[in-house]
């Protein structure tokens, strides 16, 4: 989807139970918190919010997903407007034990199908592992260089491309977007500053990055496609006003590499990143299916199911496309820690690890900042893939964990799984993710509910004698209110909650379609129920059953 990445942001300190559903996102990812989102707009209530995280208590006060982030944790996090249960905090410290200890025990529960991590200290590459299959089903096996698709993560590769451009004279990080792509002259959007795409403080909202997250036409100017009809978009905010993660912020950023390096931004990043790391094992979504990469698997009530093919799409590579192996990850945060100048100069990548300015306190560009544990991360979500990238680069310590498989909401999350590894990579706090009972209950209920209306249905035709026996005003308010209220329900389930909190429908069934359905089945069968009851009342006649 990124969308993106449902994506939210996992943070190392004490760990609480999360608000139900939190989500991820989006958007891709797990970093679309809209919660966080009205934090990050206001400086006070943003180190309110800090000193809350170092106390263990930032989920509480925050997180509604996944992205996670994470972009995902996308779908889960728009949960908490149906429920609103808590789980208390655990008390938090250094996890013991071997990440291969843990994988075992852990892994199971997530229900990926297959897992990989590397681990970088004073460094150097200490540690690489791989867990379990590409696909479900088959035999090739997840080794430490198979190719995952990143997720978010794919934005601080963009991020490192435009700072690029800045240092070599051709980018001014304070110049308008319409300065350099010709689409955004004349428009809203086009006075949106460089640094401010970069932040996610453009005024772009998170709803407006989540629309699309495939390719329409896999043509190779799908990219410049999309930012053409991206221009004609007025932002939610005006620039500045507040920090919103926006997946459409790095998509214009994409285009803007394009235009001014004249070339395609899968060919700028492999020339100017990819090869120069040493990532031998990595590439840019380009639209074409590669059967070498693993494969996503989406939740399906428990289980996961595999996507159809490996497709990449094009357009959404700048915000999510990089699709990489753990160890060539591993290369990429080497160079990001060494404080030397290569492909950027050491004062660059430092830039990129600060926050960024009051508007964007805890991000800075491509990576979320922690000042209180000093450590820089960013988690992806796409359909099917789950990761998380961690770096404490004074100490040169930094992890990977890519997992192929999407969380489900209860069932099946990786959250735990992932967090866990980095906790025990790198040293830091981390008390899991309790039993997260309020997910489950939620999820099962929502399964439960087109039932419960098709039961209701039955139940409304032995009983039709009496439903037609009603009369005067209470009897006709019986019979019509309960339309008006799954009418109502409907609505804000399939369209106001999911707006408000940047995840479309359609981005819900592409990450985690069995919550999809059941939404859906359980809106519609609820103005069936509702209409059913009406036409038992108006039809037939009354008298004995």
């Amino acid at each position: 989807m990124e969308a993106g990445g449902r994506e939210n942001p996992d943070t190392w300190s004490a760990r609480s139970g999360a608000v139900v559903g939190t989500w991820v996102a989006g958007c891709q990812d797990d970093d679309h918190n809209p919660i966080l989102s009205a934090a990050w707009a206001s400086p006070p209530l943003a180190r309110t919010v800090v000193a809350a995280r170092r106390k263990g208590l930032d989920r509480i006060l925050l997180r509604l997903h996944g992205y996670e982030p994470g972009e995902n944790d996308t779908v889960r996090r728009f949960l908490a407007v149906l429920a609103l249960g808590l789980s208390a905090a655990s008390h938090a410290g250094v996890p013991e034990g071997s990440i291969e200890d843990f994988i075992d025990s852990e892994m199971p529960a997530s229900g990926v199908p297959g897992l990989a991590y590397a681990v970088v200290s004073d460094g150097e590459i200490t540690s690489v592992g791989a867990h379990g299959v590409v696909r479900i089903g088959g035999d090739s096996e997840v080794t430490p260089d198979t190719p995952f698709v990143t997720g978010s993560i794919s934005k601080s590769f963009t991020a490192l491309a435009v700072m690029q451009l800045v240092e070599a004279g051709r980018i001014d990080l304070d110049a308008g977007v319409s300065h350099y792509v010709d689409g955004f002259s004349g428009r809203h959007a086009g006075a949106i500053t460089i640094r401010q795409l970069l932040t996610h403080t453009s005024g772009f909202s998170t709803l407006q990055g989540n629309v699309s997250h495939t390719d329409a036409t896999r043509g190779k100017d799908e990219l410049a496609r999309q930012v053409d009809r991206l221009a004609g978009v007025n932002p939610a905010y005006k620039p500045d006003e507040r920090w919103e993660y926006s997946n459409t912020n790095y998509q214009i950023l994409g285009r803007l590499i394009e235009v001014v390096s004249g070339q395609e931004y899968q060919a700028y990043v492999a020339a100017n990143i990819l090869e120069p790391v040493g990532m031998e094992h990595s590439f840019v979504a380009d639209g074409e299916i590669h059967e070498s990469m693993a494969t996503g698997h989406r939740p399906w009530f428990g289980t996961k199911r595999p996507l159809p093919e490996n497709t990449t799409h094009r357009g959404t590579a700048p915000q999510g496309g990089i699709v990489a192996s753990a160890s060539d990850l591993a290369r990429y945060m080497q160079m990001m820690m060494n404080g030397e100048d290569d492909v950027l100069s050491a004062e660059g990548k430092a830039l990129m690890f600060r926050p960024a300015s009051d508007s964007s306190p805890f991000y800075g560009f491509g990576w979320y900042v922690d000042s209180g544990n000093r450590s820089v991360w960013h988690s992806g979500s796409s359909p099917g893939f789950e990761t998380l990238a961690t770096m404490l680069p004074a100490e040169k310590k930094g992890v990977v964990v890519l997992a192929n498989g999407g969380s489900g909401i209860g069932f099946g999350e990786t959250t735990q799984l992932r967090n866990g590894i980095t906790a025990r990579a790198i040293g830091l706090d981390y008390g899991g993710e309790g039993s997260r009972w309020s997910q489950k209950t939620l999820f099962i209920f929502l399964v439960l509910l087109p039932f419960i209306y098709l039961l209701s249905m039955v139940w409304a035709w032995r009983r039709r004698v009496t439903i037609r026996a009603k009369s005067g005003i209470f009897g006709l308010f019986s019979l019509w209110f309960p339309l008006l209220t799954t009418l109502g329900a409907a609505w804000v389930m399939l369209w106001l909650v999911p707006s408000l909190f940047g995840v479309p429908l359609g981005t819900i069934r592409l990450f985690s379609p069995d919550l999809g359905l059941a939404m859906v089945a359980g809106a519609v069968t609820g103005v069936l129920w509702a209409g059913f009851r009406l036409g038992v009342a108006y039809t037939g006649e009354s008298g004995p059953a």
